[in-house]
Parts: C-alpha cells; sequence; structure tokens
C-alpha cells in the first residue's frame, strides 16, 4: 500500500514530539534516539532548535543522516495508531522572520532558548518516509511525493493569520495554515483541522478557515 502523502503530513502537523536518531560518536555506528519537539516548515519538513552542545546535535555534525520518529499515543494500542519514521539530512538552517514567527506559535517556550548563542535552527529534509496507519496499513513515500506537495509560502500564510485574529474563539489559538488543513490550540490542546480539499488560494482557505472557527 502507498500511503497518501496527504495522511502522512495531517499525522505530522498534529504532534508535538517526536524521537530522532541519529548517528552515535560516542558508540561508533550505533543509534542515539532522544526525544525532541519540533515544528513543520512550509514544506512541511520538521524543524528543531538544537543546543550545540547536546549529543545528538554533535552527532549530526559528524553524520548528518538521520531518522525521525512521530506517532499518535493518543490511544492505548500503539499498534493501532499512526505513526511513521522519516528517513533524511539535518542540516542547519537560516530562519526567516516568518519561519521564525511560524515556530514559536507552534513552540512559545523556545523563546528563551533562541537567546542562548549555543541554540541553533535545524532542517530535516526526508528522502523516504515509512508511513503506518495501524495494523497492516504501512507503505512508502519517497521524496518527491513529499516535494511535490502543494505550498502555501510563509508570507501568503502571515497574511491570512493577521486578518483572522479577529475571527478565533475565545480560548483559540492559530498556530498555523497550509493547502490541506490549520493547526491551532483550543484550551492548551493542539488540534490539526483538515480541509474537506486541497485549497489553492488565499481567499478558499480564508473562508474555510472561519467556517471551521465559527462551528468550534
Amino acid at each position: 500500500m502507498k500511503p497518501d502523502p496527504e495522511t502522512a503530513l495531517h499525522l505530522l502537523h498534529s504532534l508535538r514530539y517526536g524521537t530522532l536518531a541519529t548517528r552515535s560518536i560516542q558508540l561508533p555506528d550505533y543509534p542515539f534516539p532522544t526525544a525532541l519537539p519540533f515544528v513543520p516548515d512550509e514544506k512541511h519538513c520538521p524543524v528543531f532548535l538544537l543546543s550545540r552542545l547536546a549529543e545528538h546535535t554533535k552527532n549530526i555534525h559528524t553524520d548528518p543522516r538521520a531518522g525521525f520518529l512521530v506517532a499518535d499515543m493518543a490511544e492505548k494500542q500503539v499498534l493501532e495508531n499512526p505513526r511513521m519514521t522519516l528517513l533524511g539530512d539535518i542540516a542547519t538552517i537560516n530562519m526567516s522572520h516568518e519561519l521564525q514567527s511560524r515556530f514559536l506559535r507552534y513552540q512559545p517556550e523556545a523563546e528563551q532558548y533562541m537567546a542562548l548563542a549555543d541554540f541553533a535552527f535545524y532542517r530535516l529534509t526526508p528522502q523516504k518516509i515509512r508511513y503506518i496507519g495501524g495494523f497492516a496499513q504501512m507503505g512508502w513515500l519517497e521524496q518527491p511525493d513529499w516535494e511535490n506537495v502543494d505550498v502555501l509560502s510563509l508570507e501568503e500564510e502571515t497574511a491570512l493569520i493577521q486578518d483572522l485574529l479577529g475571527e478565533l474563539p475565545p480560548g483559540v489559538r492559530l498556530l498555523g495554515l497550509d493547502r490541506y488543513g490549520m493547526d491551532m490550540e483550543r484550551l492548551g490542546k493542539r488540534e490539526r483541522q483538515k480541509f474537506p480539499s486541497t485549497l489553492r488560494s488565499a481567499d478558499q482557505i480564508a473562508a474555510t478557515v472561519k467556517r471551521l472557527l465559527a462551528s468550534l
């Protein structure tokens, strides 16, 4: 079964944390897994804020190849829950103002670390993705599958979020928008609201988000 890229990116957007596995320099060739917060960028690639003193960061600078596991742990039966592993390369990135603002909407606690000199932003660019939707529901996504999804630019997202601030119900924060759905926080809990279809224009996104917010 070849999974739908949209299904995979919806899972990525619904979660706050994952497990990053890098290649250990302390015990060469062994994987070194660690739990980390992340934020998907506008191209649905995980972005991390990492300390250069951390073991996983030292590993990355020796070998950028890594795996990143995200899993829906809402139910107790982990083997029946959606999860996926992204295999790819991690590199430092220069954050635009828009991407930095997006990161802080999703992970506001990161602001205290951004002021420290030893922290920097890194992005995982997937080369291959293993998606498991549940028992006997699994398949691979290739790099072109991920690269070819429709992208909402950061500039468009920033303008849309600014325009929609007045539409937000009490207790709701709008975290991010893309052409497939919106990410929000309601009463402190992360939620992913899927759009009924891929939306091609900013006007379509704005109208759909307003309807979704009005229904909350």
